[in-house]
């Protein structure tokens, strides 16, 4: 695991740095109470910053191809630790009273099982599919957060975030775009690597960050299945008026390369059928 004090200065294509964060300045009255907002962002603080096991299996399955090679290890892996760094600076800023580290060593040694190269898709064309179907979930999720958070810091630092996440998503889809000559995967195989990708309500990552989050946080209560899916209801609640919904469809569907009139009728139904699922 990279050392969050290894972050220093610009990282990777970032254009901004941890340092250039006020933490200082963060107005707490504003944040401290929202208990969703703390699980979300907590939770999101391991993931990110436990990038650089994802991204190991990630250099291996594309080992031979140079340019991914370089850019995942010299650059996204920098830029989404650096993400995690700058979440656990806030969540340790805002809520003092929770053991970051402790429940980090938990969700550590879990995950790290977890993540495995057998989660990886069957061919690498797909790979990148699924990689931007996380990265426009990731980009959607910082963007909701940035736009419907009242705390100032709060709302450069997600900002910052999701401004990466849509450039990272640049990157896989170029990527997807010279492995789809190769590994001609049909529209059926992409349309059902998206669907496949998009609807795992049950992600191991997020599953086990809330999971040891909840644990630190509620000494001595068991948990639940109950507690994760109003975890997730929570950021349904949040995203209902602040969710990017037209950016992250036209992201989602880009892989298909739909025609224009095609196009046209696909996204606003898409659109629609989201919107509906965030009011459930």
């Amino acid at each position: 695991m990279m050392d969050d004090s290894e972050i220093k200065g610009r990282v990777g294509g970032a254009s901004w740095s941890v340092e250039d964060i006020d933490y200082d300045s963060i107005d707490a009255s504003l944040i401290h109470d929202n208990t969703e907002l703390f699980y979300l962002l907590a939770a999101a603080s391991f993931v990110e910053i436990t990038s650089d096991l994802y991204t190991k299996n990630l250099i291996e399955f594309y080992h031979g191809n140079p340019e991914i090679e370089n850019w995942l290890a010299n650059f996204w892996e920098h830029e989404e630790v650096q993400h995690g760094t700058a979440l656990k600076r806030y969540v340790q800023a805002v809520w003092p009273e929770f053991d970051w580290e402790r429940a980090y060593r938990g969700f550590f040694e879990e995950y790290g099982r977890a993540c495995t190269m057998e989660a990886l898709a069957e061919n690498h064309a797909l790979e990148m599919v699924a990689r931007c179907v996380v990265e426009t979930g990731t980009s959607s999720f910082y963007r909701t957060l940035s736009d419907a958070t009242a705390e100032p810091v709060l709302k450069q630092i997600t900002a910052n975030i999701s401004s990466d996440e849509v450039r990272h998503y640049k990157h896989f889809y170029r990527y997807f775009l010279d492995y789809k000559d190769r590994d001609r995967p049909g529209r059926v195989a992409i349309l059902r690597q998206l669907w496949k990708r998009s609807t795992d309500v049950k992600a191991e990552d997020a599953y086990i960050a809330f999971k040891h989050v909840f644990l630190v946080r509620n000494p001595g209560e068991p948990f639940t299945e109950e507690a994760y899916n109003e975890f997730r209801a929570s950021f349904r609640r949040i995203g209902r008026t602040a969710f990017p919904y037209e950016m992250a469809v036209k992201m989602i569907l880009k892989p298909l390369d739909l025609s224009p009139p095609l196009g046209r009728v696909v996204q606003p139904a898409v659109e629609t059928t989201a919107r509906f699922l965030f009011s459930i």
